[in-house]
């Protein structure tokens, strides 16, 4: 579709948080024009518009990138809550994946997506079992997502590894994979230097769950005398980059070396302090040169998909462990769930809303009384903005979410009906 919006403020993400007024065309699935208002006299190339959207000045900015999730997890939302995160996980968590089915996770991760949409998320990079069938799921509902594979001691190999990575990224536009698994500490040396040695050869990143929990890091020092970050790096797993999830307990020496292999670091803030595995220091992160993003991690664990509630507590709890309130700044806070997230998941063509870009965007509505007075909307987003501001939301060009309406070729209530059919399943097994 062709689709231009116009009387409309801008925020392009491409020089930090700046806003413009004008408009925005969409021909296909790509941005062709940012700018001022054009006149039938000034638009030269006369574009048939299939539809014209007067956005009375609401703001146009990029969607947000969830970089860190396990959609198909939102069947043990409220189902596992208020225990430890060994307990929570060993105990309720893989117990109950076991009975999932490969099939299972479709209408879990269509189920997913929904949310995703109703809180301006345009893409989410997922770590789960049977990522093709969740890629599935993704095209059927015209959704953008990336996936990293989650081999550990308990499932996988890396033949399948690299199997799914090139089936995945022949399916699709709207689907790509990247390298991945769970982390060091589900995962034996011997299979860890195997995925290394995969990642060299691709010469691709990879990805895995990284220093989340204090115990994880101290136990990897028990077995090799230095934390999980520099054991990875020592195998010469980063040498093309790559991502860590979480990403909490990470030192100095951590830190520094994420910057220099360009591993971007994930923060999962909701997730973290439910789990009470502790607050990530993004602000070293930052004065590292690290990229960082943030996820909202699965909904068994936080519970819900929302990124302004991770934008919130990223600003605030900076501001807490630091105890300085001038700590995080909200704008770069913003920039984390749009560009960070994009540069995290390899996704550079919609990164900003510029020409040539794919066109993943959000309308966030400025009539609400949240949004009132205006003094800083960058400011107003991360601080007060919740999921009532996403008035629309586009993805690869196709409007999928407007005025608390989906657009997905899907019966929402059947996605509905399916996903507690199959909790109910499991706990009656």
């Amino acid at each position: 579709m062709n689709i231009r919006f116009y009387h409309a403020r801008i925020m392009t993400m491409e020089q930090d948080t700046e806003i413009i007024e004008g408009e925005l065309h969409v021909e296909g699935r790509y941005i062709t024009y940012v700018g001022k208002e054009m006149s039938e006299q000034t638009d030269k190339r006369k574009v048939e518009w299939d539809r014209e959207i007067d956005c009375k000045r609401n703001l146009l900015m990029p969607g947000f990138k969830n970089a860190h999730t396990h959609s198909a997890m939102t069947f043990l939302r409220s189902f596992a809550d208020d225990l430890p995160l060994q307990e929570w996980l060993y105990g309720r968590v893989f117990p109950m994946e076991a009975k999932l089915t490969a099939e299972d996770q479709i209408p879990l991760s269509k189920l997913a997506m929904l949310e995703y949409l109703t809180s301006g998320i345009t893409a989410n990079f997922d770590m789960y079992l049977d990522n093709p069938f969740h890629a599935r799921a993704s095209q059927e509902m015209g959704f953008r997502s990336v996936f990293c594979g989650g081999m550990n001691d308990f499932g996988g190999t890396i033949e399948q590894t690299e199997e799914q990575f090139h089936e995945i990224n022949a399916m699709g536009d709207l689907v790509s994979c990247q390298l991945g698994f769970h982390a060091e500490y589900t995962t034996k040396k011997e299979s860890i230097e195997g995925l290394a040695a995969l990642a060299n050869r691709l010469r691709k990143p990879m990805y895995l769950h990284l220093a989340e929990t204090k115990k994880e890091v101290e136990e990897c020092y028990e077995r090799y005398g230095m934390s999980p970050v520099k054991f990875l790096d020592s195998l010469g797993m980063f040498e093309y980059g790559g991502g860590g999830f979480h990403g909490v307990w990470m030192n100095d020496e951590d830190m520094e070396l994420c910057g220099e292999k360009k591993i971007s670091i994930v923060s999962n803030p909701c997730s973290n302090v439910k789990l009470a595995s502790g607050v990530a220091d993004l602000i070293g992160l930052l004065d590292h040169g690290v990229n960082v993003a943030l996820g909202t991690d699965g909904p068994a664990s936080n519970n819900a998909l929302d990124m302004f509630r991770e934008m919130y507590l990223a600003a605030t709890l900076q501001k807490v462990t630091k105890q300085d309130a001038s700590a995080m700044d909200a704008r770069e806070v913003l920039k984390m769930a749009t560009v960070g997230g994009a540069r995290a998941m390899g996704l550079r063509d919609c990164e900003t809303l510029s020409e040539g870009q794919l066109a993943d965007l959000i309308m966030i509505d400025m009539h609400r009384p949240n949004m009132q007075p205006e003094n800083n909307i960058a400011k107003n987003i991360v601080y007060s903005g919740s999921k009532e501001n996403v008035k629309l939301t586009m993805v690869n060009g196709e409007i999928l979410y407007e005025d608390g309406a989906f657009f997905v070729k899907e019966d929402i209530e059947e996605i509905y009906r399916k996903s507690n059919d199959i909790i109910q399943r499991i706990c009656s097994e």
